[in-house]
């Protein structure tokens, strides 16, 4: 079992005050959940409140949490130091068939990278720290290296957009179990963009059905803009080829609209 740090709970401004609305010609005819809230004022941007609350596998945005703990363990250490041995067998991804860093697979996301970390972890330790951030459904019963993916004939572990939101609000204040270190590590390897207005630091997730075809689609973390951090939760479904490229597209031209990116 892992030794948890204790760390001052800071209050958290609730999710949902002072809701408004997101212009929905934005959201390319998906079906959309998606919630950004200003952590200065908690002032919290939503879609329909059922679609945010509805869960779904989280798919490699658990590559978030995943690092972290890795990190907490030592199994993990610096962004560019040498991580995942390539074990020779080709993959769809070209981008998975070599020896990768940190920064590298998260970047592509790297299933069988962070596999491997999770077996490496273990389903004990695993369960201990799913359970103490209180990370969606908790259930991990399906596989310690396949939990957080959609599979016919399993039960993944589900999170809701507004679930994801909040533990992101919780990591940024530093009310979750892991060393700001590792926090810092792994924001550097969340960042995705930088303009002249804000810099967003987000992971894609993809999930799809037993034939193989797209059917859901993750982006989720926070944006830096006008000396205020907002963090955000996208996830999509129905429409065409709803993918974590095509969510990351609307939670950025949602940012760039309201002048944040």
């Amino acid at each position: 079992m892992p030794t948890f740090l204790l760390i001052p709970l800071i209050l958290l401004i609730p999710f949902g005050l002072h809701a408004r609305e997101i212009d929905r010609e934005l959201l390319q005819g998906y079906e959309t959940a998606l919630l950004l809230c200003n952590r200065s004022t908690g002032e919290t941007e939503s879609l329909d409140a059922q679609l945010a609350d509805r869960r779904q596998p989280p798919c490699s945005t658990f590559k978030i949490y995943n690092t972290l703990i890795g990190l907490e363990l030592g199994l993990l250490s610096g962004p560019d130091d040498a991580w995942y041995q390539w074990d020779g067998v080709t993959r769809h991804y070209d981008t998975w068939n070599r020896d990768l860093t940190l920064r590298q697979a998260f970047s592509v996301s790297a299933v069988p990278a962070y596999q491997g970390l999770a077996r490496q972890i273990g389903p004990e330790r695993m369960k201990a720290y799913i359970d103490a951030i209180g990370y969606g459904s908790g259930d991990i019963s399906s596989g310690v290296d396949t939990f957080w993916l959609p599979r016919p004939g399993t039960t993944p572990i589900t999170i809701s957009a507004r679930e994801q939101a909040e533990l992101l609000a919780k990591l940024l204040d530093g009310t979750l179990p892991f060393l700001e270190k590792n926090v810092s590590i792994l924001k550097e390897i969340m960042h995705v963009a930088q303009t002249p207005k804000g810099t967003l630091y987000g992971k894609t997730g993809s999930g799809t059905d037993a034939e193989g075809k797209a059917n859901l689609g993750w982006f989720v973390g926070f944006v830096e803009s006008r000396g205020c951090t907002y963090v955000f939760a996208c996830n999509i479904t129905r429409g065409a080829n709803p993918s974590g490229t095509a969510a990351r597209q609307i939670v950025e031209n949602v940012l760039k609209a309201k002048c944040l990116l």
